[in-house]
């Protein structure tokens, strides 16, 4: 763990230190499969238990040095709240993410990246295609919003609300990808069917060749195979598993 960090797991309840030690490993897990953008996105949680406060990413530091006591405490507004912790946060950053965790309180966690196969797609006229057995998931639960420029302003919240309305994938035209879920083992699950989606369909458009698309029935259907297949793509059947693969290579996202 930094030094600059000292651990908080007696200093906070035992529901806020498994969020922590879940969004560290979430932030490392995202490094880890190259989703990163050095230290510009953000995944988001809110505590257990707690009226609007969240835990955010300390400003400055890469995603594969978050551990859970480094990450940083704020309120609905961006706002930090543990003055203990020496890391800033970037407010700015909090935009999208205020708006969604105050409008869907099932969105427990926000997960945002600028992966590059999700930036292309979402420089797509026509999006997401359904072109593979994981966009048929993706599309089940899919919303689209309109680039307005670097997130910054309060009055575009409204409409990132609108546009997203109840999906669980949130496709950010010209900008990056977005999940939600009630917990941060789904959100990331989500993120991953999401990431794969986008990195076959550009794989599959550069190989040139006409595109086989999914018949509509299939894509009509896929919202109860999802429910079959990945219990409603819920994370938790493969969050253990990634833990472990965390454990196996650095344990320090724990502290």
């Amino acid at each position: 763990m930094n030094s600059a960090v000292s651990t908080l797991k007696d200093k906070v309840s035992t529901e806020e230190w498994q969020t922590r030690v879940d969004l560290a490993a979430c932030y490392r897990l995202v490094a880890q499969y190259g989703w990163d953008d050095l230290v510009f996105t953000h995944i988001t949680a809110k505590i257990p238990g707690v009226e609007n406060q969240f835990l955010i990413n300390p400003y400055g530091m890469m995603f594969a040095e978050i551990s859970a006591s480094s990450l940083v405490k704020i309120d609905l507004g961006g706002n930090k709240l543990d003055t203990d912790n020496p890391y800033p946060v970037n407010p700015a950053g909090f935009t999208i993410h205020s708006a969604i965790h105050a409008a869907r309180h099932d969105a427990k966690c926000v997960l945002h990246v600028h992966t590059p196969n999700g930036v292309a797609v979402s420089a797509q006229k026509g999006g997401v295609l359904p072109i593979s057995q994981q966009s048929i998931f993706v599309l089940a639960g899919l919303a689209y919003h309109d680039y307005e420029g670097v997130a910054l302003n309060d009055d575009e919240k409204p409409r990132l609300v609108r546009d997203l309305g109840d999906k669980t994938f949130f496709m950010l035209r010209n900008h990056g990808l977005l999940t939600v879920g009630e917990t941060i083992a789904d959100a990331f699950q989500a993120m991953y069917i999401f990431e794969t989606t986008c990195m076959i369909q550009v794989r599959a458009q550069a190989g040139g060749g006409e595109l086989i698309p999914i018949p509509q029935p299939i894509l009509d259907g896929a919202k109860h195979q999802a429910k079959l297949v990945t219990k409603g793509l819920g994370g938790n059947l493969a969050w253990p598993g990634l833990l472990r693969k965390l454990d196996r290579i650095d344990t320090s996202f724990r502290d």
